[in-house]
């Protein structure tokens, strides 16, 4: 058992990220309770012996009575769109959502959090490898979810100076493997490049960490993690040409050949979100996803290795694990 016996509770748990958690906390031998709202696919939670705390971060009664009794709380719930046609919406959940939550954790006592923020926040080294010391600034931030967890990492740290607020920050990566059932942007990526529909690529590159990996270095934060110390949880730096290969290799289509301009996609991209505005369905492309392709995304987890005992498998099974699920599940299709 990494953590002494006590109630956690989980939010996000519906979704790919916080979904891995629970599991590693049931299978260290937790009791979980989950956060969910009344109409979220709650697929993800099929099999798992957790209580179900009805509730959303925009209802601060339900999160006062979801946080009762727990000692542990993992907040990793997050509005997490490339594009959103109301980004209000998503600052109301992912900052004042995150506020609230962490208020209610003060007032019930809560032992230790452990808050899930994003190296999305980070800031980045062109050409580089950056970490949790990397400076960054709110204009750094592109499109509305960049900005908005870098807000609520800002409310987390305010919260534990001023409150004394009983948190880690952890910065995952770009978690990839069984459970993304929304999907991400990158779990899109991966599906549509085994489904042999992407034929060329841009020159950008990821930090790729398996979903487990990263799940279990949530519960090594809440064993070890310094308060108020970021964390990055991620794995294997890789271009996205390599990560495309990786999948034409393991589905035995051809890798792409053919490298696009960032500048090239951009009109594409623009129409892709015009479109999307018509129709509210979140489009494949955006103009800030391309604006952030633009600088690879490489980062060290040497902090979380050396403090936490963190580790991360081969990048390679993270991306043959997800495209078993996906294919298991019906995405491939």
């Amino acid at each position: 058992m990494l953590l002494s016996s006590g109630l956690c509770l989980v939010t996000g748990a519906t979704g790919f990220v916080g979904a891995a958690v629970a599991r590693a906390l049931l299978g260290s031998g937790q009791k979980v309770r989950v956060l969910a709202r009344p109409d979220s696919d709650r697929g993800n939670l099929e099999g798992l012996a957790v209580d179900i705390a009805e509730g959303s971060l925009d209802d601060p009664k339900s999160l006062a009575a979801a946080v009762a009794d727990c000692r542990y709380l993992f907040h990793v719930a997050a509005d997490y769109r490339l594009w959103v046609p109301d980004p209000a919406a998503m600052f109301r959940v992912n900052v004042e959502g995150t506020r609230e939550l962490m208020l209610a954790a003060l007032a019930a006592g809560v032992e230790r959090i452990v808050y899930t923020s994003s190296v999305a926040v980070l800031g980045n080294l062109r050409g580089g490898i950056a970490d949790e010391a990397t400076p960054s600034r709110a204009e750094d931030m592109i499109g509305p979810y960049k900005l908005s967890k870098f807000q609520a990492e800002a409310v987390v740290a305010e919260l534990i100076a001023e409150r004394g607020l009983p948190a880690v920050i952890v910065n995952p990566s770009t978690p990839i493997g069984p459970g993304d059932i929304k999907p991400t942007p990158t779990g899109r990526m991966i599906v549509e490049a085994a489904r042999g529909r992407m034929p060329a690529f841009v020159d950008t590159g990821l930090n790729v960490a398996h979903v487990d990996d990263v799940a279990l270095g949530h519960l090594l934060a809440a064993r070890s993690g310094q308060i108020g110390r970021r964390y990055v949880l991620g794995g294997e730096n890789m271009t996205l040409a390599e990560i495309l290969g990786e999948v034409a290799r393991i589905t035995g289509r051809r890798a792409p050949k053919l490298r696009i301009p960032h500048a090239a996609i951009l009109p594409f991209a623009a129409g892709a979100q015009a479109l999307a505005r018509m129709t509210r369905r979140e489009p494949f492309a955006t103009v800030d996803g391309v604006r952030m392709a633009r600088k690879k995304m490489f980062f060290s987890s040497t902090r979380a290795i050396e403090e936490l005992g963190y580790a991360a498998r081969p990048a390679r099974l993270a991306i043959a694990d997800a495209i078993v699920w996906f294919r298991v599940k019906g995405y491939l299709r």
